[in-house]
């Protein structure tokens, strides 16, 4: 045993000395894919190669969840030495630690470094990271149409007129223009932006008014098409029904057909009304050294270097990336292709997107300003002013932390009295207990996946409420979050964003939805069960199928078929005649779409319920009422009816369950639109979590209250059931 153990001590100090001799390992993070991973990832192995004393450890991560890992690794000593991302969040890793400024000063760079990839880069006068790639927004062209570039705005709607016919589908200029991010050169173009001179944030200026009304006036005389998105843009380009559109260079690997052939990217215009150049957002991807890595010099090194014009040169050309590098900027690689000469004499025309953490709260607040003023014929100040408001709200997180002593003696008290009442329960019932002990031993995997998986997560998520979530780190604020919440102190009660206006949604979604399933359900299956109709099989198989499909697929379709442009069911309406519907603009047409969908999806199940349930019924009972005198009403009333109650009542408690939490209906249909009035509490929480300020301990205390209403729910509907749940 000695002499074993002494081997594996020579063999451990071996592998210890081997380890050694291979020198530092430095751990690169990216999201590329395609040929800009392979672009990049070639420059590391070169690097490598000239650094035998380094090995580079390369991970590859998928840029979803690229920014969530990285934030969460890190300072467990799990993540990069050196990552790529975008400078919008150099604020936030500053505040929170994450990064630390590089050795090198902006002055230092200027003559290397484009200067506004630089300015991306700079937060609080100290610059964060090396930029190494741009991109913006610029103007696609159908050479066949437009085969020069428009120089003023004037020029490009007269050319998009020549080739608009929105009767048939044809448009001169398409964008997405109701995306705050896609609308921002017509804003800066007007001398607007986000942020006043003193750098805070301010959206209803009136120069941004201006921006906004000049765009609905495109849109009222359908210069441009309503309701644009990227999937439709990319088909009317690629199909050649649009002449131009605004998009970036990720557009490019949608190109697809003909098209592919005869389309070229220019610079976007001046805007005739004030003689300045529509000038997108600038987003910089840059080469950060994390603050957790054990080796800054060798990672800082490492990011320098692939500033460098050798390696931008081959990431312009292969990964066809508009990199930072002066040098290369200057270059026949780039000077010499019409793409990424375009995108570059763009970059002379951006706003750098700030990279404070409060600009991520200016997208929603500026989308509803954008879709409310396009919904009426009013100017955008008053939309405005409520998207400053809602902004104002969101970035308010200052909530007073909270002594958490009362909190702990409270919980502990609660948590030993549930101990006692469970012991003494075990006491009273020990000889039932182990009488029946195989009994326990047979459940008690599904106990461990309940306790695991919803009895842990609901637990962790109630004591989330009691925090709040800023600059990446949980400050207890006790019941701060609820009192908000349930005394409307955010926003009226009115407001769609209160959770008394959300919940009215809510109550009238489900029983609207459940009364429309089981009603439509019910009829179908009592028509199946005849005995006089042909094919019953089939009709049967193809009305489950609704209810076979994934429902976010279902969302999908139908969101296309209510499409105001492009929608089956609005072309169904021009063909009798009468008006295409924008169906997604009014509280009305908006709840009937996602109503109409969820109905789609939730009949079939209580169809075949019931159908179930009708099987048990004997026949002879019916024709005994109807020998009695009693007409079909009747029959189905007083007979039908009270027989298939109980199975038909635990699935309408069941449905209303579902309905009550379908998030994915209304975030894929509506999106809650008209400016959040289609919203339900779930959909509510989720955007309080991940699309505001990621306010998690807010969106915890909604979801606890969402729980709360939901137990008050089963509670009853398990008494009317006559059983007993919980």
């Amino acid at each position: 045993m000695t002499h074993f153990f002494r081997i594996w001590l020579v063999f451990l100090f071996a592998l210890g000395c081997s380890a050694e001799e291979t020198g530092p390992v430095l751990r690169v993070w990216h999201a590329y894919r395609g040929q800009e991973q392979v672009a990049f990832e070639t420059a590391l192995e070169r690097y490598a190669e000239a650094h035998p004393e380094i090995r580079i450890d390369v991970l590859e991560n998928p840029a979803d969840a690229y920014y969530g890992k990285l934030e969460s690794a890190s300072p467990r000593g799990n993540g990069p030495d050196v990552f790529i991302g975008a400078h919008e969040r150099v604020g936030s890793w500053a505040a929170s630690g994450l990064v630390h400024p590089i050795g090198q000063t902006r002055s230092e760079l200027e003559m290397e470094l484009h200067p506004k990839t630089l300015d991306a880069l700079t937060y609080a006068d100290a610059l964060y990271g090396y930029p190494l790639t741009s991109k913006s927004l610029a103007l696609f062209r159908n050479t066949r149409m437009v085969p020069e570039p428009p120089s003023t705005t004037n020029d490009m709607l007269t050319a998009a007129a020549e080739h608009a016919d929105p009767e048939d589908g044809r448009y001169g200029l398409a964008w997405q223009a109701t995306e705050a991010y896609y609308h921002a050169p017509w804003m800066h173009a007007f001398g607007g932006g986000v942020q006043d001179e003193a750098g805070d944030f301010r959206l209803d200026t009136p120069e941004n008014g201006a921006a906004i009304d000049w765009v609905a006036e495109l849109l009222n005389r359908q210069q441009i098409p309503r309701s644009a998105d990227g999937a439709m843009i990319t088909k009317l380009f690629n199909e050649e029904r649009v002449a131009m559109i605004i998009n970036g260079p990720w557009f490019l690997g949608e190109l697809e057909g003909p098209i592919e052939d005869h389309f070229a990217v220019s610079p976007l215009p001046v805007l005739d009304q004030s003689g300045m150049a529509a000038a997108p957002y600038l987003t910089v991807e840059g080469v950060f050294v994390s603050a957790y890595s054990p080796r800054p010099e060798a990672a800082g090194e490492l990011a320098y270097w692939l500033t460098g014009h050798e390696v931008a040169q081959e990431r312009a050309t292969v990964g066809r990336q508009v990199v930072a590098t002066l040098e290369t900027l200057q270059s026949p690689a780039v000077t010499d292709d019409p793409i990424l000469a375009a995108f570059a004499a763009q970059l002379e025309n951006t706003v750098p997107m700030s990279n404070q953490p409060q600009m991520t709260l200016t997208w929603e607040p500026m989308a509803e300003a954008l879709r409310s003023t396009f919904r009426s014929d009013s100017s955008a100040a008053e939309p405005l002013a409520r998207a400053q408001q809602d902004f104002s709200s969101m970035a308010d997180v200052d909530i007073e932390s909270a002594n958490p002593r009362p909190y702990l003696l409270v919980f502990s008290a609660i948590f030993l009295g549930v101990v006692g009442w469970v012991g003494w329960k075990i006491r009273t019932h020990w000889a039932e207990i182990r009488t029946h002990q195989s009994s326990y031993l047979w459940v008690a995997p599904a106990a461990l996946a309940m306790l695991v998986l919803v009895v842990l997560p609901f637990t962790v998520g109630a004591f989330v409420s009691l925090f709040t979530h800023h600059e990446q780190q949980f400050h207890f604020v006790g019941m701060a979050n609820f009192t908000d919440i349930v005394f409307a102190q955010d926003h009226p009660v009115t407001d769609p964003k209160s959770i008394y206006f959300t919940l009215a949604v809510t109550l009238i979604w489900t029983v609207s939805n459940v009364f429309l399933h089981v009603a439509i359900g019910l009829g179908l299956a009592m028509l199946l069960r005849e005995p006089w109709l042909r094919l019953r099989t089939f009709y049967r198989i193809l009305l489950i199928l609704p209810w076979a499909v994934p429902n976010y697929i279902t969302a999908m379709i139908w969101k296309g078929l209510f499409h105001e442009n492009f929608g089956a069911i609005n072309g169904f309406l021009k063909q009798l005649g009468m008006e295409p519907v924008s169906w997604f603009e009014s509280f009305l047409t908006s709840f009937s779409a996602v109503l109409i969908t969820n109905t789609w999806l939730g009949f079939p199940f209580m169809m075949v319920v019931t159908l179930g349930a009708l099987q048990a019924i004997p026949r002879d009972l019916e024709h005994a009422a109807e020998i009695d005198g009693a007409n079909g009403w009747q029959r189905f009333w007083y007979v039908t009816l009270p027989m298939i109650k109980p199975a038909l009542l635990p699935a309408v408690i069941l449905g209303s369950v579902w309905t009550f939490n379908m998030f994915n209906i209304i975030y894929l249909v509506s999106d809650g639109e008209p400016g959040g009035s289609t919203e339900i509490l779930i959909s509510e929480a989720y955007k309080w979590a991940f699309e505001r300020n990621f306010r998690y301990g807010y969106a915890a205390a909604y979801a606890v209250l969402v729980f709360g209403v939901l137990l008050v729910y089963s509670k009853g509907a398990n008494k009317l059931a006559g059983q007993r749940v919980l």
